[in-house]
């Protein structure tokens, strides 16, 4: 059944893959970006071929930025039932030299942002007695990371976001889950392994290590996001839904 959808971080990398097989599957999708012209020409080649997404230019850690779009989301597509929480940041500092400016922001974009995406929607939920919210968070939460100290500690917020509310949203019918990605290959990921030395020999060297033997890509993970959101994941929740070729089991 089409449902109204929101995707933050869409303007590219798994947010945009997301996006796109959410209007392939036929719901009505906004699309949050801080890059503005690039989640609108995503979402105007989305629209040509016949699907429904709307762009949005939000900062997920303004929450009047999210309140602004979730009025523009209700006024053109209607109540909010689907919620991807996607938008993040990253990068490498080593933890000694770890500024708390640089830690405010990771926490404010990945964290808060998350919560402001998700509490913003969630009474249409309510009302509704229906809703769906996957988070994207990372392995790195799982298993922790050099120098991204900042980064793991925000993503594992995420993870225990979604538990937390997996049990409290349930009696409302609200299924929440997780997705903690590995090395998918992405802008943001290039920008990573430039900072590690070498984005072409860092990612074919990671992809090495991985069971199957490749990056993951966006459509990877948005095939699982499609799953989660639909009918029949109806009763999986609070569950950590690894994509990640077998890298962390």
């Amino acid at each position: 059944m089409a449902r109204v959808a929101v995707v933050t971080g869409a303007a590219e990398g798994i947010g945009a893959g997301i996006a796109t097989r959410l209007v392939a599957d036929g719901h009505q999708v906004a699309m949050l970006d801080w890059q503005g012209d690039k989640v609108e020409k995503l979402a105007a080649e989305l629209t040509a071929a016949g699907g429904a997404a709307l762009p949005l230019t939000v900062d997920v850690s303004d929450r009047a930025s999210i309140e602004a779009a979730y009025a523009t989301v209700r006024e053109r597509f209607g109540p909010i039932h689907i919620v991807v929480a996607n938008a993040g940041i990253s990068n490498m500092v080593p933890f000694v030299q770890l500024d708390q400016q640089t830690w405010d922001r990771m926490i404010a974009v990945n964290l808060t942002g998350a919560f402001h995406t998700i509490q913003a929607a969630v009474t249409d939920m309510i009302d509704a007695k229906y809703g769906r919210v996957v988070t994207i968070s990372s392995s790195s939460a799982q298993s922790g990371a050099p120098a991204m100290a900042h980064y793991v500690s925000s993503k594992g917020g995420v993870i225990g976001l979604t538990k937390a509310l997996a049990r409290e949203l349930a009696e409302h019918r609200i299924t929440v889950n997780t997705i903690p990605p590995t090395l998918v290959d992405t802008p943001m990921s290039h920008r990573e392994a430039g900072q590690a030395g070498g984005a072409e020999q860092f990612l074919a060297a990671v992809s090495n290590m991985v069971p199957l033997g490749r990056a993951g890509t966006p459509a990877d993970i948005a095939g699982a996001v499609s799953f989660l959101v639909s009918d029949d994941a109806a009763y999986i929740t609070g569950q950590i839904i690894g994509v990640n070729g077998g890298m962390y089991i």
